[in-house]
């Protein structure tokens, strides 16, 4: 063993001792409060009874487990593992065990299209594929597009598929003792895809440092009110593996050694029932939408909140209606949106209670996302990539610098050096200031909509209409609704006879996925363009409208 006590830059942590990795922040609490609850499944999020509560201690020692089996299937530092599951507590440690001994995991939205899942996978070029049982179904065309087959599955709503082994089985016999390997706080922990301007994803490289201080960041919000931080008890039904939102949950909670709750996807009836039986002291919302359908059903089962102190909520602006029908069941909660992207989830920070009357004077006609946190250096800049004057209402791009911040965009040398023009990430969010230097979140600069949660790129969506032989021209933008957030609209210009608009989305679902697929077609006789032939989205925007609001899937 080198020991260094001479070099005072280029220096290199990764020793046990100290290191940065992800994983470390379940087995430091095992040294403080081993038996604390640190991860409760909710019904559907486990596939035994048995995984449906861990402590700090069990987590860690299951995360042990899955590292030496990984080191037994030939994995180690820097190799690649896909995973195809949606939210479970086996899935949540077994990407802990991976980041114990330095394998990246890239967990994949398992909604995507077949092409999708292939592209994602050639990229990746995975040594090992771990799927849900119940979704094998769903991604097999794209293993099948890929050459590829998986090697182990988590027995969720099914057995273990053929030819792979269960997660039980998997971690069979396996030390619960520390693994042995090297890890440093800059190597990459995950490789989260991500929908940009183009059709197919991008993979976003996420550093155990990273990770590390998002986690401990965001902590100091989750545990506002608190009187220990370890107090904390935070539910969440919406997805934690394959989005961001797990950097600054999941291990926020864990790196205060609170306990994390998750369920298997978003339901009103379980968030508010979880909520109340584990007096859960946060809550991730997600839209203003799925708040206010979680306050309904509070209200519905007369249910009361006194332990809730934060809940968090993003992608618009929540009524101040419905935070006033929340605190009524909630009387110490204090909301806060959040206005981040999967490569810089420092966040910046909208707090109503800090700014009541503001709030109460523009919401939810403007989008106020506050001041970026501590950890983040945040401006808006025209297209030249200078900043605009903090006193002007001018529109331009938010501009991020921070430690937690995407390393590079997973074998794509040329996107990433376009994000980081000028020394800043670009977001490709529009923005504008506000009142006191408060951010305003304006649009996206790029044509992406989000839907439910899910980005959606509009120019794939646009690739599968134009090639029904009723449709000439096809634009795709998100129009606001209150269940989606954005839905998916189609403006098309059709040849001859306009089809019925059912026949449209019928055809979209059998080429996109369901959260790709649009719920509104609109007809128009052109589209607005420049010379080029460049449409112009912005001003086709200009007058649409929904009468009625969008399907439910």
């Amino acid at each position: 063993m080198s020991l260094d006590v001479t070099s005072l830059y280029n220096r290199r942590a990764d020793q046990r001792w100290n290191r940065v990795c992800t994983a470390d922040l379940i087995e430091r609490v095992t040294w403080s409060t081993p038996e604390h609850d640190a991860i409760i499944g909710l019904d559907g999020a486990t596939s035994s009874d048995r995984y449906a509560r861990l402590t700090y201690r069990e987590a860690d020692e299951l995360a042990n487990r899955v590292a030496h089996a990984l080191l037994g299937a030939g994995l180690d530092r820097g190799g690649r593992i896909a995973m195809f599951v949606e939210n479970s507590v086996e899935a949540y440690v077994f990407r802990l065990g991976a980041a114990k001994i330095g394998t990246v995991v890239a967990p994949i939205n398992p909604a995507l299209r077949s092409d999708v899942i292939a592209h994602t996978l050639g990229v990746l070029d995975p040594g090992f594929i771990a799927v849900d049982a119940e979704l094998f179904e769903r991604v097999s065309p794209g293993l099948d597009e890929a050459g590829l087959k998986a090697h182990m599955t988590f027995e969720i709503g099914g057995s273990a598929v053929a030819g792979t082994v269960s997660f039980d089985d998997f971690v069979e016999g396996q030390p619960d003792r520390e693994p042995s390997g090297t890890v440093h706080g800059d190597d990459i922990a995950e490789i989260l895809f991500t929908s940009g301007t183009t059709a197919m994803p991008k993979g976003v490289m996420l550093s155990h440092t990273s990770a590390t201080l998002a986690a401990h960041g965001f902590a100091l919000s989750l545990t506002r009110g608190l009187k220990f931080e370890s107090d904390l008890v935070l539910v969440t039904c919406l997805p934690m593996m394959y989005h961001i939102g797990h950097h600054i949950f999941a291990l926020a909670t864990m790196a205060v050694g609170g306990t994390f709750v998750m369920g298997r996807r978003p339901d009103p009836a379980v968030i508010a029932e979880a909520l109340s039986a584990e007096q859960a002291t946060a809550l991730w919302g997600g839209s203003p939408a799925m708040v206010d359908a979680l306050t309904s059903e509070l209200e519905e089962q007369d249910i009361s909140l006194p332990h809730l102190t934060t809940v968090t909520y993003g992608w618009a602006a929540l009524p101040p209606s419905v935070l006033d029908r929340l605190r009524a069941r909630a009387p110490q909660v204090h909301p806060f949106a959040i206005f981040g992207q999967t490569e810089s989830i420092s966040c910046h920070r909208f707090w109503p209670d800090g700014d009541d009357e503001l709030y109460r004077r523009t919401s939810p006609t403007e989008n106020y996302v506050g001041y970026p946190s501590p950890l983040l250096a945040s401006r808006i800049v025209d297209p030249l990539g200078e900043p605009i004057d903090e006193n002007t209402d001018t529109v331009g791009e938010a501009v991020y610098r921070s430690p937690v911040m995407v390393a590079g965009y997973y074998k794509n040398e040329n996107a990433t050096r376009e994000a980081f023009r000028g020394g800043w990430f670009s977001s490709g969010d529009s923005c504008r200031y506000g009142e006191g230097g408060r951010r305003i979140m304006v649009d996206r600069l790029k044509d992406i909509v989000k839907s439910g949660g899910e980005n959606v790129s509009s120019l794939r969506v646009e690739s599968v209409l134009v090639q029904h032989p009723a449709v000439t021209q096809a634009a795709v933008v998100g129009l606001p609704d209150e269940r989606w957030g954005e839905a998916v609209t189609a403006v098309i210009v059709p040849r001859g006879q306009a089809p019925d608009p059912a026949e449209i989305i019928a055809y979209a679902r059998e080429h996109l996925a369901g959260f790709e697929t649009p719920k509104h077609v609109i007809y128009r006789d052109e589209l607005p363009s420049t010379v080029g032939g460049k449409i112009l989205k912005y001003k086709l925007r200009q007058g649409l409208t929904i009468e009625s609001p969008a399907p439910d899937a």
